[in-house]
């Protein structure tokens, strides 16, 4: 019975997606987090207000910069608190890199323990986020502003592929998509000035569906993603690659044969057939 149920076209695993999201960046919120015993848990209540941080960035080892003002309360309730830290979670959304109708295309909760750092670990943390992802508010480190350091011990990512909760050890294992920095701007080139791929692209949009809107939604090292905007509903559609790739050049070759280019299929065979 299961060799007559459609396959599912193949995705990165979980925890490569939140990976991603996280290494990617977006727009991010801090909110209060307890488990039933005070500690951080998905399945505490959240309370208070959400605060939205100046920056915030992923480092290496997984533990979260939060460069909030001064005068932030939260700045003061971690400097009070009598263990010097307090339970929050870090809420990052994933937007879609093309003005659409429903431009979220996911949720990570990355859930721990935020604490305050002394000038010499905060000034060396801003440091290393500097050679990383250089960023100019990270100047007013000292001006105005006070970095944090959010250590996680919980991780859950929500997206089309359903809902999944992993450890920091598999979190912190995982590498993001090997296109994760470009993807945006690829997206923004193919839908502004190639109208016509993505119009071929649309040839794999379920019948049903060809009266909508068709947009190019993601692109990972598995495939790309269409959102179809039709006047009812949105639908999100993945296209998949004949294979995982890792490079630029094998990320055109894959999009000709999404596309249908008739002269792909000969240059590889050609590629193929040489000594």
């Amino acid at each position: 019975m299961s060799d007559s149920l459609p396959r599912r076209p193949p995705t990165p695993r979980p925890a490569e997606r939140a990976k991603t999201m996280a290494v990617r960046g977006g727009p991010a919120t801090l909110v209060p987090a307890l488990g039933e015993r005070g500690e951080p848990g998905i399945d505490g209540a959240h309370t208070g207000e959400r605060i939205t941080p100046a920056l915030w960035h992923l480092h290496a080892g997984d533990d979260v910069s939060v460069l909030l003002p001064d005068e932030d309360p939260l700045v003061c309730s971690v400097r009070d608190a009598g263990t010097g830290e307090l339970a929050m979670t870090l809420e990052v959304t994933d937007l879609a890199p093309l003005p659409m109708r429903q431009p979220v295309r996911g949720l990570l909760w990355l859930t721990g323990w935020l604490r305050a750092l002394d000038e010499a670990s905060a000034r060396a943390r801003a440091l290393r986020l500097s050679e990383t992802n250089p960023d100019p508010r990270v100047l007013d480190l000292g001006h105005g502003m006070t970095m944090l350091r959010l250590t996680p011990v919980s991780v859950v990512l929500a997206d089309t592929e359903g809902t999944h909760s992993l450890s920091p050890v598999t979190f912190d294992a995982a590498q993001p998509d090997p296109f994760c920095r470009h993807e945006q701007r690829w997206l923004e080139h193919l839908e502004h000035d190639h109208t016509d791929v993505v119009s071929a692209l649309a040839r794999h949009v379920p019948e049903e569906l060809t009266d909508g809107r068709v947009l190019p939604l993601g692109l990972d090292r598995c495939g790309m993603r269409l959102r179809v905007e039709t006047d009812s509903d949105d639908h999100d559609i993945r296209l998949a690659f004949s294979r995982s790739i890792e490079e630029p050049p094998h990320l055109s070759i894959e999009l000709r044969k999404l596309v249908g280019c008739p002269f792909t299929r000969q240059r590889e065979q050609d590629r193929q057939d040489r000594p």
